[in-house]
């Protein structure tokens, strides 16, 4: 269970924490359940966003383009793009933006 305030399970040791307004959201994402044996399933969506990793490191994968990113790191996702996760340290820490606000979110 996440005692900080705000955050909600939304998977097996993954938590979110979201602020909206009107054309753009903010989501706090921690993963405390790694590293990741592999990535999570590709997806993609129709939102343009922006991740800036807080804390651990990850792999990101864009279109099968690998990026390995820390602490500190940001990297952009186009509308419509297939990408994916895969955790490489116990504990991440992600804050994603998404324009417009993604409402499968809320």
């Amino acid at each position: 269970m996440k005692d900080e305030a705000g955050f909600v399970e939304i998977a097996s040791g993954v938590f979110r924490k979201i602020a909206t307004m009107e054309h753009l959201m903010v989501a706090v994402i921690d993963f405390t359940g790694g590293p990741m044996k592999e990535p999570d399933p590709y997806h993609s969506h129709e939102h343009e966003q922006i991740t800036y990793v807080v804390s651990g490191r990850l792999k990101f994968i864009i279109e099968g383009e690998v990026s390995e990113l820390q602490a500190g790191d940001t990297i952009t996702i186009p509308s419509g793009k297939s990408h994916t996760i895969q955790t490489l340290t116990p504990e991440v820490r992600l804050v994603d933006s998404f324009s417009p606000i993604r409402e499968d979110f809320l």
